[in-house]
């Protein structure tokens, strides 16, 4: 499949003005030589460690023989299940990977106690757990080892035998793991998260689960060559300028909408979304990338900010001001991590910090180390808890507390994003709302499962444009989950880090609104009833 990048309209228009300058300064080649000075001074500490993602298809080439062993030893022992503990770009190129190749893989990327209670409800005798974090410090991360080790335990399973351990060599779960006699597989620490799906990050959970990850390496490594020219060819120099650079009518287009129209490759557009949205957005500035399909309303509004994205099985030109993107899944993977660097390097910003990220971290530890009880809503409203921060709500019902909302939503710049700390497994229909408020608003809506996206696209809502109004879906559900060896449940932690992020939002002059939902399958019905 060939990787190949097509522009129409004023995307056009952008790759135009760009490829002069692009060219001239010779951006892919020294980003392919790893060349730290081309985000400017200010981003070069950062810059200096976080370039190994590079040469990943060719570095992780000595991964693949460890990882075939390990599922062939895991195969001769009747496991055949494989859960993945992880969060943003630890989870993300993993799903990606695996429903693209077509194997099965449970991501567990979630505090939600339903979910976390759902993936240990599986038969626990064909399991085995990937348990991934770069830093090896993510509580998330951390209390989802410690109820599978609990749980492999009573069941009479050594967890040493079942759970494997990614992180960063010298990593606080690194020594912990290895003090314990785990199976680890050590990641280069000189790759960020987001950029990490070519790394031991993407592969090995992928891998275990099935994929031909030697596979996915080689349609990479096809394309190292074609992204590190200096030329008009270069499809990283094409995207990265319509990503940045196509213009409209309030300026440049920062916002682009990414559909899967027609390719092979399934959930994508997930993996880019916290790509793009993590590096760029900072500094006021950034790219919001916003998960479409055909249908969706923001393709057939006009919007003047948005660039539609399709992700096509041959590029070819679309009508209006779109850009179309095709190729096999490793050198797409590789395609979309150069043409973000790229679009950094024209917006000027460091693609590879994420100051924000820590900001909402902080907050929800210091929520969690004061938990008195849960907080009383502002008021209840049709069995549904209303709190806001950074506005003021009104009305009696659901419709008009959502409305006070939306109705901050700015006509030209403007967008909702819904943040759902709710069980992803079993509440399927909960991202439904996002093209209910989309075609009732006719702007861009996100949907982010929660807490996931507050080790991606958070980064966005907090330091990118301050354009974005919030809503956060709360699950107040009585079943909960311990942590074991934490004072702290599941429940609580989900809790905390929705009050946290909240927090921070407001305070940085975002309005948020939180819906806590006691019955949250019947909640969802009513929030789609009001919009």
């Amino acid at each position: 499949m060939q990787l190949k990048v097509v522009t129409s309209g004023t995307a056009s228009a952008a790759v135009d003005d760009s490829l002069g300058i692009l060219i001239s300064e010779k951006i892919a080649s020294r980003i392919a030589n790893k060349d730290a000075t081309v985000w400017g001074k200010d981003a070069e500490a950062e810059s200096s460690i976080r370039l190994g993602w590079v040469s990943s298809a060719k570095d992780s080439l000595s991964l693949i023989e460890s990882i075939i062993s390990l599922r062939e030893k895991f195969s001769s022992r009747g496991v055949s299940r494989f859960v993945l503990c992880g969060m943003g770009g630890s989870s993300l190129a993993p799903e990606v990977i695996t429903k693209t190749y077509g194997v099965d893989l449970v991501v567990l990327d979630s505090t939600s106690p339903d979910q976390v209670s759902a993936a240990l409800a599986e038969d626990l005798s064909r399991t085995a757990v990937v348990v991934s974090s770069k830093s090896g410090s993510t509580v998330e991360t951390d209390s989802q080892k410690r109820v599978f080790e609990a749980a492999f335990t009573n069941a009479g399973i050594d967890p040493r035998e079942r759970i494997v351990i990614v992180t960063d060599p010298g990593s606080p779960m690194q020594k912990a793991a290895a003090a314990d006699g785990y199976q680890i597989f050590e990641s280069d620490p000189t790759v960020g998260g987001r950029y990490s799906a070519l790394t031991a990050f993407g592969l090995v959970p992928s891998g275990l689960a099935g994929v031909d990850v030697a596979e996915l390496l080689t349609q990479a490594s096809s394309a190292m060559e074609l992204l590190s020219k200096d030329s008009k060819d270069n499809p990283a120099f094409v995207l990265g300028a319509a990503l940045a650079r196509t213009p409209g009518e309030m300026g440049f287009r920062d916002k682009i909408g990414i559909v899967e129209d027609g390719t092979s490759i399934s959930g994508l557009g997930d993996w880019i979304e916290q790509l793009v949205a993590e590096s760029t957005g900072k500094l006021g500035k950034g790219i919001l990338p916003v998960v479409l399909d055909l249908k969706s309303a923001e393709l057939s509004s006009g919007l003047a900010d948005l660039v539609a994205v399709h992700i096509q099985q041959d590029a070819k030109p679309i009508a209006g001001d779109s850009v179309s993107v095709s190729g096999s899944l490793g050198a797409q993977l590789l395609l979309w991590e150069y043409a973000t660097a790229v679009a950094c390097y024209l917006l000027g910003v460091n693609p590879f910090d994420q100051p924000d990220v820590e900001s909402a971290k902080i907050a929800a530890r210091a929520m969690l180390e004061n938990i008195d009880g849960p907080q009383d809503p502002e008021k209840i409203i049709e069995g549904i808890g209303v709190s806001s921060l950074g506005f003021s709500t009104s009305g009696t019902s659901i419709s008009e507390v959502i409305a006070s909302l939306t109705n901050l939503v700015d006509a030209d710049l403007g967008y909702l994003s819904i943040h759902a700390y709710l069980d992803r497994s079993g509440l399927p229909q909960a991202p439904s709302l996002r093209d209910q408020f989309a075609n009732k608003l006719k702007r861009p809506v996100t949907f982010g499962w929660a807490p996931r996206f507050l080790h991606s696209t958070g980064q966005y809502h907090k330091g990118g444009p301050k354009q974005g109004v919030f809503l956060q879906l709360v699950s107040a559900s009585d079943f909960d989950l311990g942590v074991p060896g934490r004072e702290f449940t599941f429940g609580e932690l989900i809790a905390s880090q929705a009050a946290g992020d909240a927090k921070v939002l407001s305070d940085l002059g975002r309005p948020v609104l939180t819906l806590i939902l006691q019955d949250p399958k019947n909640a969802i019905q009513e929030i789609s009833k009001a919009i």
